[in-house]
């Protein structure tokens, strides 16, 4: 069983074996206890500490009953982590986000910015009579 590690996380990373990067799938999936705040708007913007950026400005990730579209992806440093922005983030303070938001041997901090989009509902024309 595989412990999620954080706000997003890989699910198929593929890092190592032999797949190139542009074949690999990535999904963004929010640990449950965020994903009401992320759907309401409350949350958007995730600290994460990755090798590489896993996702891209502009790419949209399914979560729930809709997608999580990137806004920006800055790089930070540890000081630019401050209570007001782990808050921001979702969780209670420093600590706790920094046991979620490294991943792997990631040493490069990026701050994530998204907002939440909700599934569209695809509206059905009404069918046409023949005559």
């Amino acid at each position: 069983m595989r412990k999620s590690f954080g706000v997003f996380e890989d699910l198929f990373s593929l890092a190592g074996s032999g797949v190139p990067s542009s074949c690999r799938l990535s999904l963004m999936v929010f640990t449950k206890r965020l994903r009401d705040r992320v759907r309401s708007g409350e949350i958007t913007c995730s600290v994460r500490i990755w090798q590489r950026p896993h996702v891209k400005v502009g790419g949209r990730y399914p979560m729930d009953d809709g997608e999580i579209e990137i806004d920006s992806i800055e790089p930070i440093g540890f000081s630019d982590i401050t209570p007001a922005l782990a808050r921001a983030s979702g969780f209670l303070g420093i600590l706790d986000l920094l046991k979620v938001a490294k991943h792997g041997k990631g040493e490069n901090i990026n701050l994530v910015r998204f907002h939440y989009l909700p599934r569209q509902k695809k509206t059905r024309k009404p069918a046409q009579s023949i005559r």
